[in-house]
Formats: C-alpha cells, sequence, structure tokens
C-alpha cells in the first residue's frame, strides 16, 4: 500500500473513521470514543476562583491545561467540569471561594486546578489564595497584601497590592492562564490577567470567542467616587467593582466570571466610608473539558504521530523513561559571617555549587539522562546564621540536593571565624563546607569542597592576619567562593576579599552564584585607616569596620550573602562591648535549585511560591526552586 510521505506501518491496523470529530462538555458525564481513536486533543479548563468581598481582589482563573491525551476507542471516559468557586461572603472581609477541579481521565489523567479566590480586607488583611491561576491581593490603606499563587503549566500569579502609608486602596487583580493579574497600587485596581486564546485548535464556538480562563478584576473601593473597578482579563473574567461610598448602591456592579470559561470573579467594594457595608464578593465561572478526536490513516503512523506516541509511552514498543537529559545548578546556603569581640571576624564561606552546561567548563557536571518519570524531592537551603557574638564563629549553611536515585547534593558554606575578646586560641578558624569561612586574627581559613566531590563545589577560605589592638589591626580572611578562595586579610591594610562565585545561564540571563564574604577589620587604636573585604561576586556580604578608632571613627557597616544565591555572609566586627555600627549579625544567604530540559518533558512543582516553572525561548523547560518543595517531572 502507498505510504505517505515518511509514515511507517503500525503494528495494529487502525481504522478510519473520516473527519476529527469534537465535544465540549459543559457539566461533568461521559464521553465515548469513536472506534479507531488512539489520541484526543483534549482542552481541560477548571472553575474560576471567587472575588473577594470587602475591598476584594479579583478571583484568580480556572487552571487551563491543552494537551493530547491517549485513550482507547470505542471507550467511555469521563469528563469532570469544575464549578466556580464562590464569591467572598459577608458580613466581614472574606476571600472568595477556590474553583473546583476540572479533569479528563483518558489513559492519562489530565487536571486542572481551581483558580484561587481574591484576596479582602479591613483592618486584618487575607492573603489571596491560590490555585490554577492566584487571586488578586485586596486592597488597602497600609501594609502590603499578598498575591495568591499560580500553578506552573495551568496559570499565572494574582496582582499584589504593594501597600502605602498613604492611603492606596486598589487591589491587584486575578491571574489569568497567559498572563499574571495586574497589581494594585497608586494609580488604580489592577486589571484581570489575560485568558489563552485556543481558537485555532478548537474554533469560537465555545468560551469568549475561543478564549478561556481571564482572571478577575479588582474594585476600586472601597470610597473612591468615580474610579471604574478594573476589568476581567479577556476570556471571561469578571469586572471589579467601582468606588465610592455607595458601591453602585442597591446594585453592586462587580461582575462573577463567565460561565463555561473558568473566568475569575470581580472583587467587590463597601458600601461605607467606615466599613459599614460590605458587599459578598463575586463568583467564578464554571469550567469546561474540550475533547477533539485525531483522525488517523488506517495502518499508517507519521513521524510526528509517532513521536508523540513514544512520548507518551503509548506505541507499542514505548518506553516509560524518559530518554532527554537534564541540566541542573544547585547551590548550598551560604555561611554566616564570624563575629569579632573585637573585631577582625572571617567571611562565610559560599553554598556549594554544583552545576552542568551552563557555567564554567572546569566546574561542569554531567548531566543527568535515562531517568524515570516522577516526583522529587528538591532541598534548598537555608543561609546560615552570622555569630551573635564574639564567643563563636558563624554557623554553616545548609544543603541543598535533588533526589534523584543517584542524589545530587551541594554542601552548605562553612562559617566565618571569630575573635574572642580576650583573644583566646579558640573559635578563630573558619569553619570547612563547600566553600569555607574566613579565618579571624591568627586563625587559619577553612577548607573548601568539603566533603570532596568532582568537579569541586568550592574552595578554601582566606587566613586572617595582624596583631590585635596595636599597629597592624585585626583583619578577617574573606570566605571561600565557587571558582576562587577567599583572599588573606594583610595586617596594616585590608581584610581579605570574598572569593569569586560562578557565572551560570540556566535560567536565560547571566547570574552569578556562590560568592565569599568579605572579611571584618578591627582598627588599631594608633591611627590609619583599613579596608573592610568585599563580597565575591555571586552575592557574597560586605565585611564590616569596628567604630572608634582614629582612622575610622564612624566604623563601616557590613552585610549578609543575597538570598537564592548561596553567598556567604560578611564577617561582623563591633566594639569591645559589642556594639556600635555593625552589630546586626550577617547572615549567609539561602540557595537555589534549578533543573532545565528539553520540550519533550513536562514539570510541575510545589509549593507554589517556592517552585516557578518557564519556557525558555529555545523550547527548554525550566523549574526553578527558591525554597524547599518537590518536582514532578512527566513526557511533555
Amino acid at each position: 500500500m502507498p505510504r505517505t510521505n515518511g509514515g511507517i506501518i503500525g503494528k495494529r491496523n487502525i481504522t478510519s473513521f473520516g473527519k476529527c470529530t469534537q465535544t465540549a462538555k459543559t457539566s461533568t458525564g461521559n464521553l465515548t470514543t469513536q472506534p479507531g481513536t488512539r489520541l484526543v486533543k483534549s482542552l481541560v479548563v477548571a472553575g474560576g476562583g471567587g472575588g473577594g468581598s470587602r475591598a476584594g481582589g479579583g478571583g484568580g482563573a480556572g487552571g487551563l491545561q491543552n494537551q493530547e491525551v491517549p485513550v482507547l476507542g470505542n471507550t467511555a471516559y469521563t469528563a469532570t467540569v469544575g464549578g466556580g468557586g464562590a464569591g467572598g461572603t459577608v458580613p466581614g472581609a472574606n476571600i472568595g471561594t477556590q474553583g473546583s477541579t476540572s479533569s479528563f481521565a483518558g489513559i492519562t489523567t489530565l487536571s486542572s486546578a481551581g483558580g484561587g479566590g481574591g484576596g479582602a480586607c479591613d483592618a486584618n488583611c487575607s492573603t489571596a489564595g491560590s490555585g490554577g491561576s492566584g487571586g488578586g491581593a485586596g486592597a488597602s490603606p497600609g501594609a502590603a497584601r499578598t498575591k495568591g499563587c499560580g500553578t506552573d503549566g495551568q496559570g499565572n500569579d494574582g496582582g499584589n497590592m504593594p501597600g502605602s502609608p498613604g492611603g492606596v486602596k486598589f487591589g491587584g487583580g486575578g491571574g489569568g492562564a497567559s498572563a499574571a493579574g495586574g497589581a494594585g497600587g497608586n494609580c488604580g485596581p489592577g486589571v484581570g490577567g489575560a485568558g489563552l486564546d485556543v481558537s485555532p485548535d478548537y474554533g469560537t464556538g465555545s468560551g469568549v470567542c475561543g478564549v478561556f480562563a481571564g482572571g478577575g478584576g479588582a474594585t476600586a473601593g472601597y470610597n473612591n467616587p468615580g474610579v471604574t473597578g478594573a476589568s476581567g482579563g479577556a476570556g471571561g473574567g469578571g469586572k471589579g467593582a467601582n468606588g465610592g461610598d455607595n458601591e453602585g448602591g442597591s446594585s453592586p456592579n462587580s461582575v462573577a466570571g463567565t460561565t463555561n470559561t473558568g473566568g475569575g470573579g470581580g472583587g467587590a467594594g463597601t458600601s461605607s466610608s467606615n466599613f459599614g457595608g460590605t458587599f459578598a464578593g463575586k463568583a467564578g465561572g464554571s469550567g469546561i473539558v474540550i475533547l477533539k478526536e485525531l483522525n488517523k490513516a488506517s495502518g499508517v503512523w507519521n513521524l510526528k504521530t509517532q513521536l508523540r506516541a513514544l512520548q507518551q509511552g503509548t506505541w507499542p514498543d514505548g518506553t516509560k523513561v524518559l530518554g532527554a537529559n537534564l541540566d541542573y545548578l544547585i547551590v548550598a546556603g551560604g555561611g554566616g559571617g564570624g563575629c569579632g569581640g573585637g573585631g577582625g571576624a572571617g567571611g562565610g564561606g559560599a553554598g556549594g555549587y554544583r552545576a552542568t552546561a551552563y557555567g564554567p567548563s572546569p566546574l561542569r557536571g554531567s548531566s543527568v539522562s535515562g531517568l524515570n518519570t516522577g516526583t522529587y524531592t528538591i532541598t534548598v537551603g537555608a543561609g546560615g546564621a552570622g555569630a551573635p557574638s564574639y564567643t563563636s564563629p558563624g554557623t554553616q549553611g545548609g544543603v541543598s540536593t535533588i533526589s534523584f536515585p543517584t542524589a545530587i547534593t551541594s554542601t552548605g558554606g562553612g562559617g566565618g571565624g571569630g575573635h574572642p575578646h580576650p583573644p583566646v586560641p579558640t573559635n578563630q578558624c573558619g569553619e570547612d563546607g563547600g566553600s569555607a569561612g574566613g579565618g579571624s586574627w591568627t586563625g587559619d581559613g577553612g577548607s573548601g569542597n568539603t566533603p570532596p566531590v568532582s568537579p569541586p563545589q568550592g574552595n578554601d577560605g582566606g587566613n586572617g592576619d595582624g596583631d590585635g589592638y596595636y599597629s597592624n589591626g585585626t583583619l578577617g580572611g574573606g570566605g571561600g567562593g565557587a571558582t576562587a578562595a577567599g583572599a588573606n586579610g594583610v595586617g596594616g591594610c585590608k581584610a581579605g576579599n570574598g572569593g569569586a562565585g560562578a557565572p551560570n545561564t540556566i535560567l536565560g540571563p547571566d547570574s552569578s552564584y556562590g560568592g565569599g564574604g568579605g572579611g571584618a577589620v578591627q582598627n588599631n587604636y594608633n591611627g590609619g585607616s583599613f579596608t573592610a573585604g568585599s563580597g565575591g561576586a555571586g552575592g557574597g556580604g560586605t565585611g564590616s569596620i569596628r567604630p572608634g578608632a582614629p582612622g575610622n571613627p564612624g566604623g563601616a557597616a557590613g552585610s549578609s550573602g543575597t538570598a537564592n544565591t548561596g553567598g556567604g555572609g560578611g564577617g561582623r566586627a563591633s566594639g569591645a562591648n559589642d556594639g556600635g555600627t555593625g552589630a546586626t549579625s550577617h547572615n549567609g544567604g539561602s540557595g537555589i535549585v534549578v533543573v532545565r530540559g528539553p520540550s519533550a518533558v513536562a514539570f510541575a512543582g510545589s509549593p507554589c511560591c517556592a517552585f516557578t516553572g518557564s519556557t525558555h525561548p529555545g523550547g527548554d523547560k525550566i523549574a526553578k526552586f527558591t525554597a524547599s518543595g518537590t518536582l514532578t517531572i512527566t513526557k511533555a
């Protein structure tokens, strides 16, 4: 029989059935596939979140997924359509209810999470709900209010309310399938995030002309007469209530999310200047499931269809094992800086740095291949605490780990050495770690790459130097970094700089990680002006200078390591009585974990505010963790 271009004969005869057929399920029920159907294009939209009540943020859109799902022919499968979440209730300020899950249970199940409820606010404000897309923050005249988080691959975050003591009264919009909700602020309420146009796949007969899952808009009130509530996002998002004491009088003018779009509900306002009356938020729109049976020629599979079947494990000889290579960046928490009773403490070492492909070639490990699909534990190490007094060194940072079958672990950075007062030969050496802490006064820096791995995960800390309170001062060594050791303190001159971190482009833009903390300075009492150690590139903190000496009567404050870089904390100097400028502990920066894979894989993770998923412009999938959570890897 003649073949189509690039086609191969399948291992079983597949009956053809003419044109593709499409069914929209607006309520839960079964669908029976036609004989010969092996693949269904499925749009699964969950119910949208309800808008908040008093000073309400917009509800988040229901999660949206549009993927191919393997099925068997002439078989009944269940499509579950989630309802929209209720608006925030009254009396009081209450966030909207999360929308309900929608799913299609083929051979594999495609499930989308309901949208998060919009925030609400009075004297006590509530955090907006998370979900498929996150709800927007409630309005507030004072402190900032928190958005809800969206689910990677399904939607986006709601809009924040940055807060202002000057009387900002505008909340954030709910997130949508293709855009985050607009932030509140001085200029007006946040609009709902835009939904996704899937009309090229399913036409314009459903949704809002083929657009689904728009976020709800935030209210313009309480009490902003003449200000219009924010519009909902394209794809069924409801409008937020207008401002003014009466919020539309007896007919509150916020709008519910559109039925069977997964749109978020609009946020409601208040009816008096003193919160004496409140309207309920509006409900999110219900979800929808649309199924499109894909036609196959009898006995012939083109190469695209074969590849898809192999990826999904439905090809007769397909495998459930990922063949793709995965790259990673794993940076542990940086070590805390030491504290000197007379100054001169060592900088904290950077958290261990382990990476593939996107960093300096001497530090590149091997990519992960042949990995089973599944869920893996991600641990992101916290930064070590800076020494609270001169009696102890800084604390080692926490480990960062990916629990692949062969786990990959980066070790926390070592704490910087302290300078006891009066001087005694204890606690002056830097601690060992991924990169090591710097020493204080006569103490040596610790050993990096401890425990040892290949390629090395870090470097040694620098040694301290000086003669105490006299002509040469006391100068701490810098903490080690990912690409360089910490510099030694130089008596009569300066404290040691932190070792440089490593540049890495796994997230796309140029970034650096794993810089060591700089050493601190004890000025001599006989004059002179010494220089504190600078932090290494990649988040290392700067060392401080003790105040009160002739060369630096005001001293100079140091700094902690930068969050999510694994940077070491700068050494801390203080007066003899543990006071003055620089008396705040300098902590290490927390770590980070990133996994990157080709377009053939899919990433999902939790919790939502620790995990962020994205797609690189080149098509690669990216999973970024700024705190501990779980990563689920499947075939796209």
